[in-house]
Formats: C-alpha cells, sequence, structure tokens
C-alpha cells in the first residue's frame, strides 16, 4: 500500500463537475493499494498517516500531528500509485489489486481514520475525478507499508 501525504491549506475532488469531497486544514493521502495488501497494512499507514507530526508549532518546528491542529482528511484512490516504469514507456499496472477487494481495503482504511474521530471525506471508486489541492508548505510525504 502506497499513500502520497500532503499537508493542505483545502482539498476537494470532483467528479463529473460535482464536488465529491472537500476539507479545510489537513491532510490530502493519495491511497494506491497493491496486490497482497493487507488490512494490517491498511492499519498501520492509517495511524501513520494521522500520527506524523508535520504540522508547525508555534515556532515553526514541524511539530504538532493531525490530531493537534484538529485537521481534517481528504483520502481519494489512487491506482496509479501501483504502476511500474520499470521497463519502456508504458506504465504497467499489474501490480494494482483488482477492483472489488482494493475497494474493499480503501473503505476499510477510511473507515479506520474515521473512527479514529477524524473528518474524512473521499473521492469516488473508480471514478475519473479532478483533485484540488492546496498544498502546505509544500509539504509531502510518500508513505508506504512495505518500507
Amino acid at each position: 500500500m502506497k499513500i502520497v501525504l500532503q499537508r493542505v491549506k483545502r482539498a476537494s475532488v470532483e467528479v463529473d463537475g460535482r464536488l465529491a469531497g472537500a476539507i479545510g486544514r489537513g491532510i490530502c493521502l493519495l491511497v494506491g493499494i497493491e496486490k497482497g495488501d493487507t488490512v494490517q497494512a491498511a492499519e498501520f499507514l492509517a495511524r501513520k498517516a494521522v500520527d506524523l507530526r508535520i504540522f508547525p508549532d508555534a515556532e515553526g518546528k514541524m511539530n504538532l500531528s493531525l490530531a493537534d491542529v484538529g485537521g481534517e482528511v481528504l483520502a481519494v484512490s489512487q491506482f496509479t500509485l501501483a504502476a511500474s516504469v520499470k521497463k519502456g514507456r508504458r506504465p504497467s499496472f499489474d501490480g494494482a489489486e483488482n477492483p472489488q477487494p482494493a475497494a474493499g481495503l480503501f473503505d476499510h482504511f477510511v473507515g479506520l481514520i474515521r473512527s479514529a474521530g477524524f473528518k474524512v471525506e473521499t473521492g469516488v471508486f473508480q471514478a475519473a475525478m479532478d483533485v484540488h489541492i492546496q498544498n502546505d508548505g509544500p509539504v509531502t510525504f510518500i508513505l508506504d507499508s512495505k518500507s
């Protein structure tokens, strides 16, 4: 499981020109689910994403977590994170999990963050989405359950 985490001032996602989800200050999570990913991987990355101390304290040092700042979460499924670009010029998506199990694991991941008390908005699984991100910093991290 791979996640591109961006600290944001605001973020939203649209599907077919309609707003699917929007947040204020918090984190945007682009979530890629790969074959072989487990519930344990989702649990690990859900905790990691919300517990990272990536928000500035009074001295401007990254020392506060999402909970510390009352932040929100926009989670967007992104199968292209599972792509391999090792060979040729066209990405291979063989490593991406099939849609049905991926959707279930994504929903579990989102549910874990919600159950921890955070507001979580999402896109629409398997839809073409327009994601609008106002990155704060910019601050971006890559989380990988295999690392």
